[in-house]
């Protein structure tokens, strides 16, 4: 019987990413073949994104583009699944007869059963809140490099910010046990993977649903360990987590990145008050002054939310100045998004949009100014850098990543003298650099 050929678009984040990867780890091979040319795709998979409105307009703008394809080319059945159906199971099923099956967020590893289901009326997996957790010996064909990957520690979420759906998208929180996540590193690193990148909503939290004792330091003693990993990056830290022995592994393990990105969403206490954040700014003060005392020459990435309801200029202005103040390497700005269901979107005195995007310009111009001047100051620096391929623009530049710069998110640094392999981790002498991106030459290890 011949294979039917599937397709699969991801959007959104490395989590949603993972659990691509393990939907299509659920294809049997000998029934299915993956590709990346949906023109040519009999099964075409939308693994969808909804956290903001920005998100969902592009789940549903990519849906409705592959949609037309199904209607004029080869495709006979289109899968929606991930953050989008769990949402807005029922609206979109009114609303998009041609989507032929949804899955929830915990139906990745029925993929192959539901596509095998007679077809009916009910095209649902299950959108009840999820439970679902992979571990170790799930099936995941990995789409990422050969040399760097993604590996989810934690599904969910307990921490409810008043602004934000994914406890309600995703579930509590769920940790992994330490021994099925140092087995699936084992396992990746033996595969040839050189960077793995811990993630979770918020990673501090890990094991503080288990009674076995787990927790983030525990976990990252035993992962350092495993011969041959030599980057080991945590993303997504909730600034009250991080304790005084996380801090000291990271200064003191040299496989762990000096690289720490701690969402803060704001500065003001008033705001983060009604955020239902757990800190306020003489606590994100005093970290951020910790964190660089413990660990020298660490890089710092934050993400803030402008146009909280209720934000006032003088508010704003005490976000900008802190920003100004040049405490974070990167900085991510999204512009509030009022999700029904939260906390905060019943709250009076919400935003207009151009008051939105005015103080989301604001903010992003002085953080570029910030971030010119840090690249800056890294000028002639040695840093180790992981190649990644060559440049777009020209196959005479490789390109590559600093132990500075998490994938996707931080930049490039483009390399205009040695030679490298792909995967290679080599030192680097910075000789230049822009907002975002440097520049160098790769140093001779003798």
């Amino acid at each position: 019987m011949e294979k039917q050929k599937v397709s699969l678009v991801s959007l959104g984040c490395p989590k949603n990413l993972v659990d691509a990867e393990v939907m299509l780890g659920h294809l049997p091979g000998d029934r299915f073949e993956i590709i990346t040319d949906e023109t040519k795709a009999d099964i075409i998979i939308v693994n969808t994104c909804s956290f903001i409105r920005e998100a969902k307009e592009e789940s549903v703008e990519t849906i409705l583009e592959l949609a037309d394809l199904k209607n004029s080319g080869r495709c006979r059945t289109l899968v929606v699944s991930g953050c989008l159906p769990q949402r807005y199971g029922e609206e979109l099923m009114r609303e998009l007869p041609e989507i032929d099956l949804f899955l929830g967020t915990g139906d990745m590893h029925r993929i192959a059963e539901l596509l095998d289901a007679p077809a009916g009326d009910d095209r649902f997996g299950s959108i009840e809140l999820p439970d679902y957790l992979y571990d170790h010996a799930t099936p995941r064909l990995r789409s990422s490099p050969f040399y760097s990957t993604y590996v989810k520690i934690a599904e969910g979420c307990a921490n409810r910010c008043s602004y934000c759906v994914i406890p309600d998208i995703r579930g509590s929180l769920r940790s992994r046990s330490i021994s099925s996540v140092v087995e699936e590193v084992h396992r990746l690193v033996d595969e040839g993977v050189q960077e793995i990148n811990l993630i979770a909503q918020d990673i501090t939290a890990f094991g503080a649903d288990r009674e076995d004792g787990a927790g983030l330091e525990k976990l990252l003693r035993e992962l350092t360990r495993i011969e041959g990993l030599q980057w080991l990056r945590l993303l997504y830290a909730y600034p009250d987590g991080i304790s005084d022995e996380l801090l000291d592994l990271i200064a003191s393990e040299e496989k762990i990145c000096n690289y720490l990105d701690i969402p803060l969403q704001h500065i003001d206490d008033r705001i983060l008050s009604m955020m239902n954040r757990r800190v306020s700014e003489s606590d994100v003060r005093a970290l951020v002054r910790k964190v660089r005392d413990r660990i020298p020459n660490v890089t710092l990435r934050t993400s803030f939310i402008v146009g909280f309801p209720g934000e006032t200029d003088e508010e704003f202005a005490r976000l900008l100045e802190f920003v100004r103040e040049g405490h974070f390497e990167r900085v991510g700005v999204f512009r509030y998004s009022r999700e029904e269901g939260t906390a905060a979107a019943k709250l009076e005195d919400q935003i207009p949009e151009r008051t939105k995007k005015a103080r989301y310009q604001k903010l992003m111009r002085a953080q570029n100014r910030v971030s010119f001047r840090k690249n800056r100051a890294l000028v002639g620096r040695v840093d180790p850098v992981l190649v990644e391929g060559f440049s777009e623009e020209t196959d005479l530049l490789l390109r590559g990543r600093s132990i500075r710069q998490a994938p996707d998110v931080d930049g490039l640094v483009y390399i205009t003298a040695g030679q490298a392999d792909i995967g290679d981790i080599v030192p680097l002498r910075i000789t230049d650099s822009s907002e975002y991106d440097l520049i160098g030459e790769i140093v001779s290890e003798d």
